[in-house]
């Protein structure tokens, strides 16, 4: 993003560009951008301070009905040009404040990222995190589903997919060419196989004007349209805004290409999932406090962040992979890592220390359960609230493994231990282990049991009553 700027000059960059309409930004619970435009006769250096109202008991989340009453407060360093209007629109995330009380709403998403980053300070163990995700996505052709009484399905198309290997023509027309990714074949191929990377460079070419740093993109590993993106590190709070414009930004411009991109965690059968690699580490007097003599060049803090990590990742699961697709994804013995151990180099471990660069600013670790469904400002918090807890308490996470998890014998692996399997279990996690959030305020017991009521009252158990469609496969002819 920009650098920080006032309510005051945010209001001279809508006078000097000519800007139309401010469209005020905000995440609810789950996790999905939500908005309201304004004319720039309602931008007043009061705005920034005061606020605006809307209706908060429709947001999936928040209020009820008769506490509906809430106000977005800009956050001035947050405005760009926003790209999607064809309307010159200047863009502003907010925050949400109670407009009785004049506090930061309790179940802000952005407001919990915000205290995370204010209890690291206060626990003396560093001045800041640095953040880097790394979102993987899919861009197809079309997307279609639906369930009714009588009626189940979901179908998705891609010109890449291999599947349409033996289609007479491409999807929009012209012959078919046959330049398609093979399953599990999707990773660095060059045009004409990579039909996609025209979109994600305008998608980079962006972001970049949101002041979000890129580093690169690519093809990922499936077919049909699998990429990532990857994002320069940045602060807690920061990162988390970056995520949803990146979501934001991606989702739009596929749009204006007549595809759609998507984030699901596992769109495809038989082929690689999306995940959300999390870099983290802790700095402190401009120094990074994960660097030091042991393992991988490691210090001991490192190791406890690792073990708080390690211990607490069930109930973490419930805000980083918090969907009942992220455990199609996260399955033993497929792509993604479900073993809760640690290794440098060695991807089917949970958490990894990077190798590409052995200096003491690279030192980070990374965390590969989750995925891009989750929350950023929750999952952040909730990550660094485990990591400090493995700090403070010298979770011990024992040694390194530093062989291929995937590939242990029946006995080997009986002691590793994984990752639960379902979105009801990581939810019985986070209800059985919470104190660890509650460090600081920063999540409250209110939130908690708020997420936990809404995705068992609106995921869970809509999926329970539903028939899935392979089971009319597996039990129609019983």
């Amino acid at each position: 993003m920009a650098d920080a700027i006032s309510g005051k000059d945010v209001i001279k960059m809508i006078k000097d560009q000519g800007v139309e309409m401010i469209d005020l930004k905000f995440v609810d619970l789950p996790g999905t951008m939500q908005h309201l435009a304004i004319p720039p006769s309602e931008v007043t250096e009061d705005l920034f301070t005061e606020g605006t109202g809307f209706d908060g008991s429709s947001i999936r989340g928040f209020q009820a009905i008769h506490e509906s009453d809430m106000l977005l407060v800009p956050d001035a360093s947050t405005a760009n040009m926003d790209p999607v209007y064809e309307i010159k629109t200047l863009s502003l995330i907010c925050d949400i404040r109670d407009p009785l009380t004049g506090e930061e709403y309790s179940r802000d998403p952005r407001h919990i990222a915000h205290k995370a980053e204010a209890y690291l300070k206060s626990s003396g163990l560093g001045d800041q995190s640095f953040w880097g995700p790394e979102l993987e996505f899919f861009i197809f052709d079309s997307a279609r589903f639906d369930q009714s009484a009588n009626e189940g399905f979901y179908h998705i198309d891609s010109d890449e997919g291999i599947w349409n290997a033996g289609a007479a023509e491409r999807i929009g027309g012209g012959p078919s060419q046959g330049f398609r990714p093979r399953h599990k074949e999707g990773y660095f191929p060059a045009p004409p196989v990579d039909t996609l990377s025209d979109i994600r460079s305008e998608a980079v070419i962006e972001m970049q004007k949101f002041g979000i740093k890129v580093e690169k993109h690519h093809h990922e590993v499936a077919t049909a349209g699998q990429g990532e993106i990857d994002i320069v590190f940045d602060t807690l709070t920061q990162t988390a805004d970056n995520v949803m414009y990146y979501k934001y930004l991606l989702k739009n411009i596929a749009a204006k290409h007549g595809k759609v991109a998507t984030f699901m965690p596992k769109p495809l059968f038989g082929d690689n999932g999306t995940g959300m690699h999390t870099h983290q580490s802790i700095w402190k007097d401009g120094k990074n406090t994960f660097y030091g003599d042991g393992y991988a060049h490691m210090s001991q803090s490192m190791k406890y962040y690792i073990g708080g990590l390690l211990k607490h990742a069930p109930a973490l699961l419930a805000f980083a992979a918090p969907t009942t697709n992220s455990y199609r994804r996260l399955v033993p013995g497929f792509e993604a890592p479900v073993n809760l151990a640690y290794s440098a180099r060695n991807r089917s471990a949970c958490c990894r220390i990077p190798a590409y660069f052995d200096t003491p600013n690279s030192k980070r670790i990374e965390f590969r359960c989750p995925d891009p469904t989750a929350n950023p400002y929750l999952a952040f918090a909730a990550m660094l609230l485990a990591g400090i807890d493995g700090i403070r308490n010298e979770i011990d996470p024992g040694d390194p493994l530093d062989v291929d998890l995937y590939d242990l014998s029946p006995e080997e692996a009986a002691n590793v231990e994984q990752v639960p399997g379902s979105l009801d279990a990581v939810l019985d996690a986070l209800e059985a282990d919470h104190e660890f959030l509650l460090a600081g305020d920063v999540f409250t017991s209110d939130l908690i049991e708020t997420w936990l009521d809404y995705k068992r009252t609106n995921e869970l158990d809509p999926m329970r009553l539903r028939p899935h469609p392979y089971e009319f496969f597996l039990y129609f002819d019983a």
